[in-house]
């Protein structure tokens, strides 16, 4: 996964896992892990890339987290 901070926001750019491990929950594991560490920091998440942001939609328990 890559991000870029700034300030108090954690830009999701890029969600990757190869082929060889996809359908095994690590792309969910990597957006659950940004949605931990922005809680401990105090952060806001804008979800650019189209999967972490598919994720917030799944994931309503993770609203707090998410930049309006």
């Amino acid at each position: 996964m890559t991000y870029v901070r700034d300030g108090d926001r954690m830009t999701i750019e890029h969600t990757y896992v190869p082929d060889a491990q996809r359908e095994r929950g690590l792309g969910l594991a990597l957006v659950s892990r940004a949605v931990k560490d922005a809680r401990a920091q105090g952060l806001k998440i804008v979800p650019v890339c189209s999967f972490a942001a598919a994720q917030f939609a799944r994931h309503p328990e993770w609203r707090d987290v998410l930049a309006s």
